[in-house]
């Protein structure tokens, strides 16, 4: 039986309670833990605009907080504006274990129901690569718009999966602090001065997308064999590791510190909001921010590969990046994006972007995390 077919006959409700899931949440919190989805034992949540027509359907599966919010949320706009020139409809789907869900059904060897994935990043590759012989996804070849993403941003070795955004990690702190004479130290060096204890708030890396990248942009600041050090050195002047963003960020605005590690564009939901932006200053360590791309691919098997491909490079053109960079609040992963001068004066970002390779995470990644975690814990 086709997938579509599948989806068809069960109708939405059954969708819901045969396939398993469709609903769940992700980085844009700004929630900040696509890379830390559920475990896949949910069997509740929601496909959004399912049809019965002749048209042709197009399964997009993300996460939640792509669609769930119809004013800023890209999903929405997405959809309108994609059928508005495709005759076909695009139906979303958001399994609250979002990556999760497909690696169990394929583990399962059950049909996977949805023709693109939305949400990517090098985390969920890297369980997909070591939990499935095969892999879920299909290389996408040439497509149209895919010269014009950013060096530096792809991160699939096999050329599954293209980029549509990123975000960069940095230090957002408040310089109201010490009435109004506190500024960020300008290295990773800088954190360990005795003026900044108790200053900075991070969050765990064994369970937060952020945390995980200021380790890791630790790692590459001072290398496998001396961020330990580092970090022990951090411990010492007090660095404050909470459970996750929201928690630490909410820490931050209380102003139980002057520092928190947050996302560069921070000054656009200031902005937004009518903020004091005083109190949203962005410091790139060693003039350097770390990237979180995110990307898109077509699975294996999809109904209509053409379609997909086409969906793929409309979210490459230059005004549907600009208007994703917006909604996301996020950087287009694309060199050609349409932006207003007001999204680009506030999102900044940093003269050099660093990140690990897939290779060197795959090998690397666990036993990094796993000796932080023995290492914090110990004291």
């Amino acid at each position: 039986m086709k997938r579509r077919t599948f989806l068809r006959t069960v109708g939405v409700g059954g969708v819901a309670g045969v396939a398993g899931c469709v609903g769940g949440n992700g980085d844009g919190e700004e929630t900040d833990e696509r890379a830390t989805s559920g475990n896949g034992d949910d069997t509740t949540g929601t496909t959004t605009g399912a049809t019965e027509s002749s048209t042709p359907e197009l399964v997009v599966s993300t996460y939640g907080a792509f669609v769930d919010a119809p004013s800023t949320s890209p999903g929405p706009w997405l959809k309108e504006a994609f059928e508005s020139e495709f005759d076909a409809t695009l139906t979303y789907a958001t399994p609250d274990s979002e990556i999760n869900y497909y690696i169990e059904r394929a583990m399962r060897g059950a049909d996977i129901d949805a023709d693109v994935y939305v949400g990517l990043n090098v985390d969920m590759l890297i369980r997909i690569d070591e939990q499935l012989d095969d892999g879920l996804f299909t290389a996408v070849g040439d497509i149209s718009g895919q010269g014009d993403v950013k060096s530096g941003l792809n991160f699939d070795p096999d050329g599954r999966i293209v980029p549509y955004d990123t975000s960069y990690v940095s230090i957002v702190y408040n310089e109201t602090f010490d009435d109004g004479d506190f500024v960020a130290p300008e290295t990773f060096d800088g954190l360990l001065e005795s003026e900044y204890a108790g200053d900075l708030l991070t969050q765990n890396p064994t369970g937060s997308a952020t945390g995980k990248s200021f380790l890791l942009h630790t790692i590459d600041a001072k290398g496998p064999d001396g961020y330990l050090d580092y970090w022990e050195a951090l411990q010492a002047n007090d660095v404050r590791v909470l459970s996750d963003w929201a928690t630490s960020y909410a820490n931050y605005e209380d102003e139980e510190a002057p520092m928190v590690v947050s996302y560069s564009t921070d000054q656009v939901y200031a902005s937004q909001s009518g903020e004091d932006l005083a109190k949203h200053q962005i410091r790139f360590l060693n003039d350097q921010g770390y990237a979180y791309p995110e990307g898109m691919s077509i699975f294996e098997g999809a109904d209509d590969p053409e379609l997909a491909r086409e969906f793929l490079e409309f979210v490459l053109r230059p005004d549907v990046q600009g208007e994703i960079a917006q909604r996301n609040v996020a950087f287009p992963a694309t060199t050609t994006a349409e932006l207003p001068e007001e999204f680009a004066e506030y999102a900044q970002a940093p003269p050099e972007a660093v990140t690990f390779t897939y290779d060197e995470l795959r090998d690397n990644v666990s036993e990094w995390t796993d000796a932080w975690e023995r290492q914090f814990a110990s004291k």
